[in-house]
């Protein structure tokens, strides 16, 4: 149970987050385009009839799930470095964050010398603000996981498997930050994915 406290300010900050999270999504789908460096390399992986799996699809897929884990390490570690998280909040930021660091080095360990360097990431007053925190949170979240849902028809067998281990951590990951926006965890029976090029327009403005 939360503490009481705590409850209060999550419904007064409920509004403001949903404001602040539908703010960010909409201008972010407006800037559609390639990312640099890995992301570019995977922009236009969509699905289709005629695509096959195959070993260098994967290393492009794998490639931005990387970037996309990337982005979350380095979003949360940030906010806490920042000092400005209290009570259930800061919890998210350093249970999830060490596990999102964890999934890097998962998938940088999968690609070997694919991996590449990490790009540099800003998120501005994302991670001194706790509404707008907990906003993109839940933006990176569920960015991730409909990525993560969006490409699987696209990977071998194998990295498909190895890849499940990870989107099945990321759920509960995008419902704990869902609820504590004050949004529901579970919204539809059945995800609908994105496409490369709308995550791309989403994770842009947090690359430096």
């Amino acid at each position: 149970m939360r503490p009481r406290g705590v409850a209060q300010r999550t419904r007064r900050s409920a509004a403001a987050v949903r404001v602040t999270r539908a703010g960010l999504l909409t201008r972010s789908l407006a800037m559609l385009g390639a990312l640099g460096g890995s992301a570019a390399a995977a922009a236009e992986l969509g699905a289709s009839p005629a695509s096959q799996p195959s070993p260098a699809r994967d290393r492009q897929i794998l490639r931005f799930g990387l970037l996309i884990e990337r982005i979350q390490a380095a979003f949360y570690a940030e906010a806490l470095r920042a000092g400005r998280l209290t009570a259930e909040n800061r919890q998210l930021a350093e249970i999830v964050g060490k596990e999102e660091q964890a999934h890097v080095r998962y998938m940088a360990a999968a690609l070997g010398s694919s991996a590449g360097r990490a790009p540099r990431f800003r998120f501005g007053d994302a991670v001194t603000d706790p509404a707008k925190f907990i906003a993109t949170a839940v933006s990176l979240e569920d960015t991730g996981l409909a990525v993560y849902n969006g490409q699987g028809a696209n990977l071998t067998p194998a990295a498909l498997a190895g890849t499940a281990r990870l989107v099945s951590v990321e759920a509960r990951h995008a419902a704990w930050a869902r609820a504590l926006a004050g949004e529901l965890p579970a919204p539809v029976a059945v995800d609908v994915p994105v496409t490369l090029t709308q995550a791309n327009a989403i994770l842009r403005p947090f690359l430096a």
